[in-house]
C-alpha cells in the first residue's frame, strides 16, 4: 500500500456525498470536481477510497425519539436513508469500500475503525457534506483516536457558509492540515 510523504498509510474518506445531501446543498459548483480530483489521485496512488454514507434499517429502529438530529427522519421526509448509496457523481468503483454509519461521525455505528485497522491506516484525508456535521464530528473523533488528519477545504461544504469558513480557518487547523484538493494531489507526486 502506498504511503504519504510521512510514511503513514493513508485513506481518503468521502463522507455523506449521497443523493439526499447533494439535493440539500445548492450553489457549490466546485465541491464535486474537487472531490473527484482527490478520488482520481488517490486511486492513482493506490490510496484506499472509503465512501461513508448515513443510513438506517427499514423503519429506522436505530433512531430514538430523544435524538433531535435524527428523529425527524422517521416521518419519511428523507428518502434514500434506507439502503443508502454514494451519489453517482462520485461513482464507486470495484475495490472502493462503502461504510454505512448510523450517526453524524463516520465512526458512529459503523465498522470504519475495523477497516482502517485492517489496512493499518494512520492518516485520514476528509471530504464531505457537511463541514459542521460529518467532517467536524469525524475529525474530532479521529483526532482522539490519534489519526493524522487532513481536510480538503474545497472538498467540504455546509449549508451555513459562515460556519464552514470558521471551521476551516479557525477550528480544524488545531487538529488537521487544511488544504485544497489540488494541494493534496500535488503532495502525492
Amino acid at each position: 500500500m502506498e504511503t504519504n510523504s510521512s510514511k503513514l498509510a493513508t485513506a481518503l474518506l468521502v463522507m455523506d456525498i449521497q443523493p439526499l445531501t447533494i439535493k440539500m446543498l445548492t450553489g457549490n459548483a466546485t465541491l464535486i470536481p474537487a472531490i473527484n480530483k482527490a478520488i482520481a489521485a488517490a486511486r492513482a496512488a493506490e490510496i484506499p477510497v472509503i465512501y461513508v454514507v448515513v443510513g438506517f434499517r427499514k423503519g429506522f429502529p436505530e433512531v430514538g425519539p430523544a435524538n433531535k438530529s435524527f428523529s425527524a427522519i422517521k416521518s419519511g421526509a428523507y428518502p434514500g436513508l434506507e439502503d443508502p448509496q454514494p451519489d453517482d457523481t462520485v461513482a464507486v468503483q470495484p475495490g472502493d469500500i462503502v461504510v454505512t454509519k448510523r450517526r453524524v461521525s463516520a465512526f458512529a455505528g459503523s465498522d470504519l475503525e475495523v477497516i482502517l485497522r485492517a489496512h493499518r491506516i494512520e492518516h485520514l484525508v476528509l471530504a464531505g457534506i457537511s463541514t459542521s456535521g460529518v467532517v467536524l464530528s469525524t475529525l474530532r473523533e479521529a483526532a482522539d483516536k490519534d489519526y493524522r488528519l487532513s481536510v480538503l477545504s474545497d472538498g467540504c461544504a455546509d449549508l451555513d457558509n459562515e460556519v464552514h469558513t470558521v471551521l476551516l480557518t479557525k477550528v480544524f487547523p488545531r487538529q488537521a492540515e487544511v488544504m485544497t484538493a489540488d494541494q493534496w494531489v500535488a503532495g502525492l507526486a
